[in-house]
């Protein structure tokens, strides 16, 4: 569904990807890990156009995407939502969450999808009416995520979903996830949380420095030892 193939990225002279090959497949989860400053979010940034690639390719549905405008990327069915919410503050939660189907397509659909978002979240829908910055941080996490899903992503890309989370947060926060893709939508997550993060998906990537240094089905990263050791200190 999703392909990069040697992706290399700048930052001035600076290197920050580097021939950075992966793929994601249709319906999958697949989880990019690794310490803050890896290059994971930069990578999302690269796929959804906000930063150039310096060398390689990006592929969606067999079409090279990395030469297109933002806007024709989320036409196209990949949405990005962005680490640190981003949301509207003065804005209530029913007005952010109509911003996100901007698209003809998805303004097309969009009473049906916002009830699938209240669904999906119901705190959401009893905080309709209320301001963005007056819901708790994990409210606002929803409320991101579910303005993303009124774009009707094929893909939809979550950076660090669960940072700055009470812990109770996290695991709803991941159980949110999954539910999202068992209804049919392919993910791409990034996360500093790796133990959750392999644990909903099907397949990870390890960055580190920019490169990717493990990579493999979640279950047998799980248990490789220099997984553990490194990323989850075991």
């Amino acid at each position: 569904m999703l392909s990069l193939k040697k992706v290399n990225v700048y930052y001035d002279k600076v290197a920050v990807i580097k021939s950075v090959e992966l793929y994601v497949n249709d319906k999958e989860i697949v989880a990019i890990l690794g310490a803050n400053g890896a290059g994971k979010s930069t990578l999302l940034r690269v796929i959804s156009g906000l930063k150039k690639l310096a060398t390689g390719e990006i592929e969606f549905l067999n079409e090279r995407i990395d030469t297109i405008a933002p806007h024709k990327i989320v036409e196209k069915g990949i949405i990005h939502v962005p680490e640190g919410r981003k949301i509207f503050p003065s804005l209530t939660v029913l007005e952010n969450l109509q911003l996100g189907a901007y698209t003809p397509k998805a303004k097309s659909k969009r009473e049906k999808t916002l009830q699938e978002a209240f669904d999906l979240f119901p705190v959401l829908k009893e905080r309709k009416n209320q301001l963005g910055g007056t819901l708790s941080g994990g409210e606002q996490q929803m409320l991101a995520i579910a303005r993303g899903l009124m774009g009707l992503p094929q893909i939809l890309m979550l950076d660090e979903p669960s940072l700055g989370l009470a812990p109770i947060m996290v695991k709803e926060m991941f159980r949110v996830v999954n539910d999202i893709n068992s209804i049919g939508t392919t993910i791409l997550l990034v996360e500093q949380n790796v133990f959750h993060s392999l644990q909903i998906s099907n397949r990870g990537y390890v960055l580190e420095n920019g490169s990717i240094v493990f990579e493999g089905k979640s279950k047998a990263l799980l248990g490789d030892e220099n997984v553990k050791k490194a990323y989850l200190g075991m």
